[in-house]
């Protein structure tokens, strides 16, 4: 059992305690932003704000560009989606008891095209930001630093992979598509050993939270649509 705590945790003894603390808030929020989420709850982006807004910061400060870059998304299409969801948000709610619904809506074709030059886009970004990250971790001085595709890893693939997931499933979040869940559900589930690989024990117990919701959400999304008074389309 020591052995295993240590295997989960020991990296943390290197950590400062405001990282921890910090590490620990962003994830309490981001899973209290999924639960709101599943409930089509408004208050999912100003949540998620704070959440998103520290692993920015720690995401730097540990040297994971990709990882930073989807959390900096994520705070700039809270925004979008904050506004959105504002502007769609039902005069009447479904159920009494539930006044923060808005209208959920299917994947249509006309999003296809977006979503592919989104996930072209963001791989092609999280690979360069990787082809220079000598560069950046030089001080961005070119000065000594080595570039070529052959130094990338298969985590650097990860996370380009999991990047561009993320970021068609926040863009799908905001314009609150159903299908959203299923890409959430697929990079969640890549996540957990990911980031246990890195050393983040807190967030990759976050990502085996989030898998877990994003299941349930999906569902509870299909059941909040057929009961809608009417479909609604973009």
């Amino acid at each position: 059992m020591v052995e295993l705590l240590n295997w989960l945790f020991g990296q943390y003894a290197d950590y400062s305690t405001t990282f921890i603390v910090l590490e620990l808030i962003a994830v309490v929020f981001g899973v209290a932003s999924v639960l709101l989420a599943s409930k089509t709850n408004i208050l999912v982006f100003p949540i998620g704000l704070v959440s998103t807004a520290i692993f920015v910061y720690l995401l730097w400060k540990w040297q994971l560009f990709g990882d930073m870059f989807i959390n900096a998304y994520y705070t700039v299409m809270s925004l979008y989606g904050w506004i959105n969801w504002s502007k769609n948000k039902k005069n009447q709610s479904i159920e009494p008891h539930e006044s923060n619904n808005v209208r959920i809506e299917h994947l249509h074709a006309g999003d296809v095209p977006i979503l592919s030059a989104l996930a072209v886009g963001t791989m092609s970004f999280v690979a360069l930001i990787y082809y220079f990250r000598p560069v950046i971790n030089n001080g961005f001085s070119f000065d000594g630093a080595v570039l070529g595709l052959h130094l990338f890893t298969w985590v650097d693939y990860t996370d380009m992979l999991t990047t561009a997931l993320f970021l068609m499933a926040m863009w799908l979040m905001a314009r609150r598509k159903i299908e959203h869940w299923i890409l959430w559900i697929i990079a969640d589930a890549i996540s957990v050993p990911l980031y246990f690989y890195k050393g983040f024990t807190f967030t990759a117990l976050q990502y085996v939270v989030f898998t877990l919701i994003a299941i349930w959400a999906y569902y509870e999304w299909q059941r909040r649509y057929r009961i809608q008074p009417r479909a609604a389309y973009a």
